[in-house]
């Protein structure tokens, strides 16, 4: 490519991510319910495409566990997880995460304080509002933080651990409010401060706060959501 030619993105890239996140935006706001089976002919006329691109986007979805693809029948949006499933879910954050942040707490350099805090930044106000497209920006953050954090810690088969359990999605597909977001944000900062100051029980139980009062978050949404 000449230098100083812009990257030219083809087109059918740009439809495809388009209708991926059309997609992810209908199922994270529940307006195609859990469980629901997902017709491809349905959703390309509903989104006005080729079902080229939504088998891309279900496919991407599938991914994400999302969707899944099931013998014979196509693909289906996946449930939610239960009480039991949350439990189990924490119950592993707080086996990876816990002790990560107290490694990472001994190996933050100056480039790293700086880039701690400045992922805090992008979220110096959690969304006040329901939606994805809205609170998407407070989810995009929360998973980049702890990703940062398991990074910060060295021990990559721990991130990837973390990373195949697509906990943000499924949480929040759970419950959001933006005071939960405000809630979660300050706990990222009080992290932020053991980290750089290179304090490793502090960032232990800063950790280990913060994800005990997320779980009580996304328990008491659960409970707070109307019986089927």
């Amino acid at each position: 490519m000449p230098n100083g030619e812009p990257l030219q993105i083809p087109r059918r890239q740009i439809l495809s991510d388009h209708v991926y996140a059309q997609l992810k935006s209908l199922i994270m706001n529940g307006q195609v319910p859990p469980g629901e089976r997902l017709n491809i002919e349905d959703l390309s006329r509903r989104l006005d495409v080729s079902p080229t691109p939504v088998r891309e986007a279900l496919a991407r979805l599938e991914s994400e566990e999302l969707t899944i693809k099931l013998p014979l029948r196509g693909y289906t949006t996946t449930a939610l997880l239960d009480r039991e499933q949350i439990l189990d879910l924490y119950d592993l954050r707080f086996l990876l995460e816990v002790p990560s942040a107290k490694r990472a707490a001994t190996r933050v350099s100056a480039a790293d304080a700086d880039a701690l805090r400045a992922e805090l930044a992008t979220v110096q106000n959690a969304p006040h509002a329901d939606g994805y497209e809205t609170y998407r920006v407070f989810i995009d953050h929360d998973a980049r933080f702890h990703r940062l954090v398991l990074d910060l810690a060295g021990n990559e088969m721990v991130t990837q651990a973390f990373l195949r359990t697509h906990c943000h999605l499924h949480l929040y597909r759970l419950a959001y409010d933006g005071t939960s977001g405000s809630d979660a944000v300050e706990e990222h900062a009080v992290l932020v401060d053991a980290l750089v100051s290179g304090d490793p029980e502090a960032a232990e139980e800063s950790m280990r706060n913060h994800l005990a009062l997320a779980r009580d978050r996304v328990l008491a949404g659960l409970d707070a959501r109307p019986a089927p």
